[in-house]
């Protein structure tokens, strides 16, 4: 399933990681190269969608000019750290319709347990993006994705800011149809299911809840 993963090296995008990374990075910092980062991800994960010729007129003459084709995106966030990547990605998508998936993570067994779905009606021919900081045990992002997945969109793409072996496995063993879009692949999990060497807890990290 490599083809299914793309790993978004652009200088840009690791330079500020690495900045996001740091321990000492301040919130405010953090939230500020999370939305930029999130920018630059949309870029690359739009770069296929389909577009048609429509009729425009500039101020010289008519012309036949590309717009996106089809029906508006869906950017899925997996609450509550998936909202800094949105916020990021409706400044480039700002007419974009927005859903929510509420997960938390059971201590215990690390599944994924599920208090809130809201999608825009009429899913059918759209393209989704759900996107959630860390792609860590996969469990969370599974689940996000089983979920929109019986709403019937046209295609679903995740995206994530960091993404471990592990995570990369279990999701791709349950949706081998959804590319992943990352700026990195870490080394491996800890025992307690966070990203190493990763950048902590990404929900804390935007909002200031260390």
């Amino acid at each position: 399933m490599a083809d299914r993963v793309h790993v978004i090296g652009h200088p840009l995008i690791q330079h500020k990681l690495t900045l996001m990374r740091k321990k000492d990075t301040s919130t405010a910092s953090f939230r500020r190269l999370l939305a930029e980062i999130s920018q630059l991800l949309a870029y690359e994960i739009t770069r296929d969608m389909p577009t048609q010729l429509v009729e425009i007129e500039t101020p010289l003459m008519k012309m036949q000019a590309p717009v996106l084709a089809g029906k508006k995106i869906v950017l899925v966030s997996v609450l509550r750290a998936g909202n800094g990547l949105l916020d990021g990605m409706l400044q480039i998508l700002p007419s974009a319709r927005v859903g929510h998936v509420g997960l938390y993570r059971d201590p215990e067994t690390l599944e994924a347990v599920e208090y809130y779905f809201k999608v825009p009606k009429e899913m059918q021919d759209r393209d989704v993006v759900v996107v959630d900081p860390m792609l860590a045990t996969g469990h969370s992002a599974i689940a996000a994705v089983s979920r929109v997945k019986e709403t019937g969109p046209r295609a679903i793409k995740f995206a994530c800011l960091l993404a471990a072996p592990e995570g990369i496995a279990n999701f791709t063993e349950a949706h081998p149809d959804v590319d992943i879009y990352t700026p990195a692949i870490d080394e491996r999990l800890n025992d307690h299911g966070y990203i190493l060497p990763g950048l902590g807890d990404a929900g804390d990290r935007i909002y200031g809840t260390v």
